[in-house]
């Protein structure tokens, strides 16, 4: 089996680790490694130490085909793990499905990769659909509002949460007041500010990175454009906090793990443990968590291989439970279902450039 020796299984990444995407790439990385780190600590899975070869695509679809390749059939990997995107994850899909590779816990929310099935792409998070749902339930319901407009990516990401605001609007008989984009890889927002300032909007939902999101929400307001902004979790939380420091007091992100320093959580606990052994200097956040967490579901599924290690025991061992335990986080997948959670968490961004859990938007102010 490729990738898989007596005392060793090999996994691939491809991810951004440069470019405005670069945290992400880099946090998913960390947390995947710290629990791969852990396993390995105590003798790894079946004897077998876990490894995970990285290869940068900087969050452009035609590096995602190159390194997808290299990765299959020049490093032999067993599986790819972790990818960042949903431009890079519609490009490398393919290449792993013809090639029968597992294709597990993507850093992305896009519906596609959930209509693929368990036969071959594993998701952990919550859809993209899920979050903008939440968003305009929380905008409506929470705070009265009916003035929402979007600023995307101008690619597939963009556009898969584009729809699924579109559409959790138009469940309520309501539509965008305003649209803006931008270019991915660019933080060429002016025009999409002034786009939707036109429209007067009371809230913007954001479906974009970190980079532009910040310079989009420092423009505005440098306008006066009088909005909540709220945002999808592809944002990477710790690197937009950091990018807007005391700027981003009141700014709305949808999470799909756990608060990652709410230590009464079992799983946060152990991450913690992980992280604090194998990189005691870095800052826990929310994507290294989502990569920790895709960590130990591809430690969960080869321990329920043993030692007759297959890709198709790999996925059957998922697929199969009737839940995954994950230190109190659990994941359920089924024979029509490959998305493990369906849980979306609310935060907010205080003065003090700190994240703070909340239950509505009414208890949201720092």
């Amino acid at each position: 089996m490729p990738g898989v020796s007596e005392d060793r299984v090999l996994f691939g990444q491809s991810a951004a680790f440069s470019g405005p995407a670069a945290e992400l790439g880099t946090n998913m990385r960390l947390g995947i490694e710290a629990a791969f780190d852990e396993a390995n600590r105590a003798g790894g899975v079946h004897g077998r130490l876990l490894e995970l070869e990285s290869l940068n695509d900087s969050y452009e679809p035609e590096k995602a085909v190159t390194n997808t390749l290299q990765l299959i059939e020049d490093e032999q990997v067993f599986m790819l793990i972790g990818a960042v995107g949903t431009p890079t994850s519609r490009s490398a899909t393919p290449i792993s499905v013809s090639a029968g590779v597992p294709y597990l816990a993507p850093f992305t929310g896009a519906e596609f990769l959930r209509t693929l099935g368990p036969q071959n792409v594993i998701n952990v998070r919550a859809s993209y659909n899920q979050e903008t749902e939440e968003m305009v339930a929380r905008l409506t319901e929470d705070l009265g509002i009916s003035r929402i407009a979007v600023m995307y990516q101008d690619d597939s990401f963009g556009r898969a949460g584009y729809d699924g605001t579109v559409s959790a609007l138009r469940r309520r008989g309501m539509s965008p007041v305003g649209i803006g984009l931008y270019t991915r890889n660019t933080t060429a927002v002016k025009t999409a500010v002034l786009d939707i300032q036109r429209s007067l909007p009371e809230a913007v939902i954001m479906v974009g990175a970190y980079e532009p999101v910040a310079t989009f929400i420092r423009w505005a307001r440098h306008i006066g454009m009088d909005a909540k902004f709220i945002n999808i979790s592809f944002v990477g939380s710790n690197a937009l906090a950091e990018t807007l420091g005391s700027e981003g007091a009141g700014v709305f992100v949808t999470q799909v793990v756990p608060f990652p320093n709410d230590l009464s959580q079992p799983l946060v606990a152990a991450y913690h443990r992980a992280l604090s052994s194998y990189a005691p200097r870095e800052t826990p956040g929310f994507v290294s968590l989502e990569g920790y967490l895709a960590g130990r579901l591809a430690i969960a599924g080869l321990e329920g291989c043993g030692q007759e290690l297959t890709r198709q025991c790999f996925l059957d061992s998922l697929t199969n439970a009737e839940s995954i335990d994950l230190d109190g986080f659990s994941l359920m997948y089924g024979e029509d279902d490959n998305q493990g959670s369906d849980t979306v968490f609310l935060t907010v961004l205080g003065s003090d450039g700190q994240y703070y859990p909340i239950q509505t938007l009414q208890d949201a102010w720092p």
